[in-house]
């Protein structure tokens, strides 16, 4: 493909985010409140993200802290939560900086929840060994959050200070530089159209890739579209065997699911099971006791894969456990759940369910992935004017299992960063260089396998000339894709039976060959010749599954939220337990 090239006179820097979460939105209003000309491209609408149907909160350890709360309990709540495997340096970083970009979404309108005495209602969730969770509008957190940061970015794109081009689905990353190894822009399709924008560096801030699996909390947009992207112009990734599966996510009858508006999975909060609320099987066991000494606050990861494993034993591996939150209107007296979980309590009672006096049934669904594309501290990738903060980065924070309520922090905290350093074109230290990766990459003897809004928020008029979009030329539409073979329901039905809560090296392998069998259709490493999003995104999450997979054979210990039940001590590519696996796509390509 060939872009038109259109110079650039002088100016402020551009900065290109992709994504429109938290980290993509907060990132957003820092870097232009700063002065550098700004490009938001979103895949959908501003509020299609992860961040709007977050619900836990945010964790923080404020100036006046919960009493006994400290930063240093955060830090190591965090790092007992990543089982060992976390980046301890940037933990310290995001637990001791939490209270500024706490204050800094206050400047941008953020309100959140106060108790009686007007001082921030602090709650306690999993794994927290204190109250530190902030709520804006109870369990609507991210609903919250994001549509304050929403409305300042559209106020700043109608002072000419943000371009935002909704519904453009970005395809690739431009390379340009001296070398011809730097990012200077993005190519994404548009209204039908193949455009692209020059900018001095790229932020990705896209989120996860839920939709590698049959159950999942995030929305349809989350198909690894950052990861691709980033794999693609030969940025290192790491850790993406861990994939965290929340434990409760409602299970709907066929009725509800056919109903408007309860089409997706709904994720009861953390913060329930928090307040009180137990598991209990079919049988109206409390079960969780029986595999960790914590119960319902073990970590997420305990707690999802307990919930398999008592299903296996029961001998519905397909099944649901029900969790029993009335113990909770009990304790605190009539109506309390609905005022401390309006949302849940309103969608509950949509799927025919009224949980102050019966059950809900649950299992675990795909929701979180630690692993990511590698970054430094300062959001930077082993890519030269490629940044990523939020889900789709591995800053090594969330280490092999992510703490409840970190995920929202770690956007902000580390977008922040981000756009620190590309502020001042330097390295924190002071000198001018290249951009490095966290860690260099490690490879073992077998390398890795192959690799609120609508679209009223589109461009806008702005008081200046909006960054110049550039017509690709020379792309025919795409030939209709093979009826047989693969498909993206056969695709996360293979993941959640082969790759989810429980593993081990048989089922690791026969993923790997249907996904290896497929590639011939969807061709992975490539960008489609296609105006259909849809095939963008079959492409990108066919290569997140290998990445994923490779790395889950290779990891043959089991490590916080990457169970194996073949577990072994013996040496693999990951020699160990506590180290990072890191791929590049420089390394070849090997289908075992």
């Amino acid at each position: 493909m060939t872009t038109e090239s259109l110079a650039r006179g002088p100016g402020p820097q551009r900065l290109i985010v992709v994504g429109s979460g938290i980290a993509g939105l907060y990132s957003a209003l820092l870097a232009a409140e700063a002065g550098a000309e700004v490009v938001l491209l979103t895949k959908g609408a501003l509020a299609d993200s992860n961040t709007y149907y977050a619900q836990g909160g945010i964790s923080a350890v404020l100036d006046e802290p919960a009493p006994g709360d400290t930063v240093a309990a955060h830090i190591s709540d965090t790092l007992a939560a990543g089982a060992g495997h976390c980046n301890e340096e940037a933990v310290r970083v995001l637990c001791t900086e939490a209270r500024l970009d706490i204050a800094g979404l206050g400047r941008f309108g953020v309100e959140f929840d106060l108790d009686d005495d007007g001082d921030p209602a602090l709650g306690l969730e999993a794994a927290h060994s204190a109250p530190r969770i902030l709520h804006a509008g109870g369990d609507a957190t991210g609903a919250g959050v994001a549509a304050a940061l929403i409305r300042a970015v559209l106020d700043f794109q109608a002072a000419g200070k943000i371009q935002v081009i909704g519904h453009a689905h970005v395809t690739s990353l431009s390379l340009g530089g001296q070398q011809g190894g730097r990012v200077v822009g993005a190519n994404f399709l548009h209204d039908g159209r193949h455009l692209g924008v020059h900018g001095d560096s790229v932020l990705l801030a896209t989120g996860g890739a839920g939709q590698l699996f049959a159950q999942t909390t995030n929305p349809s947009v989350a198909t690894a579209d950052g990861l691709a992207l980033a794999w693609r112009v030969g940025a290192a990734v790491a850790d993406l065997e861990f994939f965290q599966f929340h434990p409760t996510c409602m299970v709907l009858p066929a009725g509800a699911r056919e109903m408007e508006g309860n089409n997706d999975p709904l994720l009861i909060s953390e913060a329930v099971r928090g307040e009180g609320a137990v598991l209990v099987d079919g049988r109206g066991h409390r079960f969780m006791s029986d595999y960790h000494p914590d119960a319902e606050l073990a970590p997420r990861d305990v707690v999802s894969r307990s919930i398999a494993l008592h299903l296996a034993k029961l001998g519905d591996p397909n099944g649901h456990v029900f969790l029993d939150a009335t113990v909770i209107e009990e304790q605190q007296g009539s109506g309390y759940l609905v005022k401390r979980f309006p949302t849940l309590s309103k969608r509950t009672r949509q799927a025919g369910v009224d949980w102050t006096r019966e059950l809900v049934p649950v299992a675990p669904a795909a929701h979180y992935w630690m692993g990511g594309v590698v970054t430094d501290l300062y959001g930077r990738t082993s890519v030269p004017g490629l940044l990523a903060a939020g889900e789709v980065a591995c800053t090594g924070v969330q280490g092999a299992n992510r703490l409840a309520s970190n995920s929202l922090l770690e956007g902000l905290v580390f977008g922040r960063r981000a756009v620190d350093v590309f502020l001042s074109g330097e390295s924190p230290d002071g000198t001018a260089g290249p951009l490095a990766p966290a860690l260099a990459p490690r490879t073992g003897d077998r390398l890795a396998s192959s690799a609120a809004g609508s679209g009223a928020h589109a461009t806008t008029a702005l008081s200046r000339p909006p960054a110049p979009l550039e017509l690709l030329e020379g792309h025919p539409l795409a030939h209709p894709a093979s009826s047989s073979g693969f498909s993206r329901h056969t695709l996360r039905l293979l993941m959640t039976a082969k790759a989810g809560v429980l593993r081990d090296g048989q089922l690791l392998a026969e993923a790997a060959e249907v996904l290896g069998s497929w590639e011939g259709e969807v061709l992975p490493l490539n960008v489609p010749d296609s105006f259909d999003v849809r095939e963008h995104e079959d492409s990108n999450l066919l290569l997140a599954a290998q990445l994923l997979v490779h790395a889950a054979r290779e990891r043959r210990e089991s490590l916080g939220a990457h169970y194996r039940s073949d577990s072994v001590s013996e040496t693999a590519a990951v020699d160990d337990i506590d180290k990072r696996y890191t791929m590049s796509r420089k390394v070849s390509l090997v289908h075992d």
